[in-house]
């Protein structure tokens, strides 16, 4: 499979609904309660600085995504802040580090000087080994920070890297 990270075009976005939607309701990386939908996905999506897909260059299905955006503004605007999503059918095939490598080439393009991650469930060992082994630091513990689906509180570890 040949894949390629570009920016996402209006065709890619009922794939990118799914999947976004698809971690969301597995509950326990994302933030956020409710699914996107025909009307706020692409609101959603247009209202990041950036959006990355990953596509399949045989077929052009959208296999995984990212968002990318200021975390703060201001004298914080330099500071920017990213979510990546892959589909669980391809989960595993390293989709994860490519978005991840095209997000912070993308964020020292648009102007970032870092790239932070606010809320890494600490059980996600896959994504934390992915920003650990690439350069990723750690800024410590929030204790029970996150809310799992099944009801349970879990740690979050920020993370950060200087673009």
């Amino acid at each position: 499979m040949n894949i390629v990270i570009e920016a996402y075009q209006t065709s890619d976005l009922p794939s990118m609904i799914a999947i976004w939607n698809e971690v969301v309701e597995e509950g326990i990386a994302f933030p956020q309660l409710n699914p996107l939908n025909d009307t706020t996905g692409p609101e959603f999506f247009a209202a990041q600085t950036y959006c990355g897909v990953a596509k399949n260059t045989e077929n052009g299905e959208i296999l995984g995504l990212y968002i990318l955006h200021p975390n703060n503004e201001g004298r914080c605007g330099h500071i920017s802040n990213a979510s990546y999503a892959v589909s669980s059918r391809v989960r595993g095939l390293h989709i994860g580090e490519q978005l991840v490598l095209d997000c912070m080439a993308q964020g020292k393009a648009h102007g970032f000087r870092i790239l932070q991650f606010n809320a890494v469930v600490r059980t996600n060992t896959h994504a934390r080994h992915l920003y650990e082994r690439l350069g990723f630091q750690q800024l410590g513990v929030i204790p029970g920070g996150f809310l799992m689906k099944d009801g349970h509180y879990e740690d979050i570890c920020p993370y950060y890297h200087l673009l």
